[in-house]
């Protein structure tokens, strides 16, 4: 089995190339690759199928070429993942699997078709626009916060700490306490607080995330646009551009009146061969 190691804003993955869709992935040996003791160690498993192989991205075929099957850690399925999109893509150029030259790179997903576009370093991914729906609470360590329910094609629970709580106090080593009327498949709970203002963006933002299915990670692309668009919201604006200040660097996120850019780096790091 080849493998291939990537990370975007040190969100990282293992990338399996499985164009056919014969390889025979179950949750117990993405579990076992994520784990970072005695696997290779990931956030989620990224398989690289074209989406006429895939049976959840046959219906899609006819837009893109490829589906991103993705995992999380504990073997779980996610709708989408931003950072994991970038990773995905760069993989698909940089092995010549796919060719933007100059537009937009369709990708199947399970939350529907995204859009890439390739520059340099960085990566762009058009998603839906992320939808604030409701308001709920998340438990932490004796503090209950009040947050903003958003849809980006997952789930996301926006918390903004109130002042005088910093946020490398928080102790993410346990999942947050939510409430499962509002979130019966679980949700990403991203804690923010507000940043110095940054050139050329309408808010500056820093975020922690705890994610569903693989507990804190150094950075999450959906929650980072799920974030921009709260972060608009409360300064009145509809539109505009936020950066996005994770623990493994910094994502751009632009709101347009019916989608979302994500933007930041993207960067393969290792292959190899995996003996199961």
């Amino acid at each position: 089995m080849e493998f291939t190691k990537g990370h975007g804003t040190g969100n990282d993955f293992v990338i399996l190339p499985d164009p056919d869709g014969t390889l025979d992935l179950t949750p117990e040996r993405v579990a076992a690759l994520c784990d970072r003791r005695r696997g290779l160690g990931a956030d989620g498993v990224l398989r690289v199928v074209r989406a006429a192989k895939h049976p959840e991205g046959a219906g899609q075929a006819g837009e893109a070429e490829w589906f991103m099957d993705y995992w999380n850690a504990d073997g779980s399925f996610a709708e989408m993942c931003g950072n994991g999109a970038r990773v995905f893509v760069r993989y698909l150029v940089d092995t010549g699997l796919a060719t933007p030259a100059g537009r937009a790179l369709p990708v199947a997903t399970r939350a529907g078709v995204v859009r890439a576009l390739v520059a340099g370093d960085e990566i762009s991914v058009e998603m839906r626009r992320p939808r604030v729906y409701d308001t709920s609470t998340a438990s932490l360590g004796g503090l209950t916060l009040p947050g903003a329910a958003v849809d980006v094609g997952n789930p996301h629970l926006v918390c903004a700490l109130p002042a005088g709580l910093e946020l490398p106090a928080l102790d993410l080593t346990r999942a947050p306490g939510v409430d499962p009327a509002v979130f019966p498949a679980g949700v990403n709970v991203e804690f923010t607080a507000p940043a110095e203002p940054v050139d050329g963006t309408d808010a500056h933002v820093l975020m922690r995330v705890y994610e569903r299915g693989s507990a804190e990670t150094l950075s999450c692309g959906t929650g980072a646009c799920a974030v921009g668009a709260v972060a608009l919201r409360d300064a009145g604006l509809d539109t505009g551009t936020v950066a996005v200040d994770v623990p493994g660097g910094r994502l751009t996120v632009r709101l347009t009146e019916d989608s979302c850019w994500l933007t930041g780096p993207a960067t393969l790091v290792a292959t190899g061969t995996l003996h199961p």
